[in-house]
């Protein structure tokens, strides 16, 4: 990204704009963007590891309260929020909450909790807030499951081939389980992987899809797909899909459409319901800050709370915490289900974890879905400036050992930074570097590290002290061990 297009995107949001190439490279211009960044505030709900911390071989430290006591050091740079997120501070007074009450209540705190949030109606408590960062209504969300057994049931709702409609679309770098979930749903229904199967793949020397590419399959396949299954944001690669125009597109061909928001969650603003998505379904554990294996939730679209052809709820596969609350007690095997997202619900929730949830679903309700993503474009923006600037006294040749496989556009990619080494070796080299120096991303074999700047919790001073100063210290270490200098 270079000084025009940085000064253009921070001029937009109101934010302090550099006078030049210097200025932008200088820690006083950080300083000046958390000085009048509105969410700054934020980050002091958040347990952020120290470098002691992620360092040490034992347990931590006693505590006499329920916060963890964190090893005196600095803090680290935690840029991983896109594969666990941090701690809120909250969440353990919430969860002790409620280990308090089971200690106390019993079974009796299923319906009388001191706290009004009786666990009978504990999926009920995020549902405004998960509706919230998702863009729906209420109804159409539901906190359950995991991500890929939400797939699976979502699929089982949604995926219906006939004989002429029967193909699936997905990106050919799909996650992996995603990829395992919808081949064997083809199986499940008869057909094979090469038959059924169509993939979109990126067309070299991109690394990324464009949404005319996309467009172009799906003509190419329409009168033979049944479903498109796309993610909102690409997890290797950290690109956005344009969901509306996507969405609406397919739908025009009669396909139904699904989106995996595993790492669109949390991360961009999303409008599930003015954009008509059929469903959709992600995790909770990465941008939403619930916990590894927090609970994960899905989207299903109100229009199709009934069968058109029938004006009867859609079939689905059906456990009894998706059956209607007023008489779910009654033990009817007459199976009534809920309206909206929460008729696909199987067991009742985790408590704990679905508490979890909620504790981090408050402070997303507090900060809006569009303060966060606009913070989230000056971050990365601004990351993006750094590392492709080298600093005085380092040389311009260290911008030839790797390249940016994320989209340059703001307006294109989530939170997240996808960087591609091009010496192979290079990347463990750096990678251990940075983990040296207390910087916490994400390494993808054999290349790629993801660099991730959660608006949240991270700040741009941090940005500054990794883009214009770690990185490059890092990045001529390897290369200097690496060629053997």
């Amino acid at each position: 990204m270079d000084l025009d297009h940085l000064t253009t995107i921070m001029s937009a949001s109101g934010a302090p704009t550099p006078s030049d190439t210097s200025h932008a490279l200088s820690h006083a211009y950080a300083d000046s963007l958390d000085l009048h960044d509105p969410l700054s505030t934020f980050r002091s709900e958040f347990h952020i590891p120290t470098t002691a911390d992620l360092t040490s071989t034992s347990p931590p430290p006693a505590s006499t309260s329920i916060e963890p006591t964190h090893i005196p050091s600095p803090t680290c740079i935690y840029f991983c929020g896109n594969s666990l997120g941090l701690q809120p501070k909250r969440t353990a007074a919430l969860i002790n909450d409620e280990l308090a009450i089971w200690a106390t209540r019993g079974v009796t705190g299923h319906f009388h909790h001191p706290k009004s949030r009786p666990w009978v109606n504990i999926d009920e408590n995020v549902s405004e807030h998960l509706a919230g960062v998702v863009g729906a209504k209420p109804s159409e969300v539901s906190a359950m499951g995991s991500l890929t057994g939400n797939i699976h049931l979502l699929l089982a709702g949604f995926y219906k081939p006939t004989e002429s409609r029967y193909k699936i679309i997905i990106e050919g770098k799909a996650f992996p389980s995603d990829h395992y979930a919808i081949v064997s749903q083809l199986q499940w229904h008869g057909h094979t992987e090469s038959s059924a199967l169509v993939l979109i793949d990126p067309i070299a020397p991109s690394s990324t899809l464009t949404t005319n590419q996309i467009l172009s399959t799906i003509d190419q396949h329409a009168d033979s797909t049944a479903l498109l299954f796309l993610p909102g944001v690409q997890y290797y690669t950290g690109q956005a899909f344009d969901m509306a125009t996507i969405t609406k597109y397919a739908q025009s061909k009669g396909i139904t459409v699904g989106w995996d928001l595993a790492h669109a969650a949390g991360n961009i603003e999303l409008k599930l319901h003015e954009w008509g998505v059929d469903f959709a379904a992600w995790c909770s554990y990465k941008y939403l800050n619930s916990g590894p294996g927090g609970i994960a939730g899905i989207f299903v679209h109100e229009r199709h709370d009934l069968d058109p052809n029938t004006s009867t709820p859609r079939h689905r596969l059906a456990g009894w915490w998706g059956h209607d609350r007023v008489t779910r007690f009654q033990m009817d095997t007459q199976f009534l289900p809920l309206l909206g997202a929460p008729g696909y619900q199987l067991s009742n929730p985790s408590i704990l974890d679905t508490t979890a949830h909620l504790a981090s679903l408050e402070l997303f309700t507090k900060a809006t879905p569009a303060a966060l993503q606009q913070k989230s474009r000056l971050l990365t923006s601004y990351l993006d400036f750094l590392i492709t600037h080298p600093p005085e006294g380092t040389s311009d040749t260290l911008t030839s050992y790797y390249t940016i496989l994320t989209p340059p556009s703001p307006f294109d990619r989530g939170a997240q930074l996808s960087i591609k080494f091009t010496k192979p070796g290079l990347m463990d080299k750096v990678f251990g570097k940075l983990t040296e120096k207390g910087v916490v991303v994400d390494e993808r074999r054999p290349d790629v590290v993801r660099v991730a700047p959660a608006p949240l919790f991270n700040c741009f001073r941090e940005v500054w002290v990794f883009g214009a100063g770690l990185w490059w210290e890092c990045l001529g270490e390897g290369v200097k061990e690496l060629e053997g200098r």
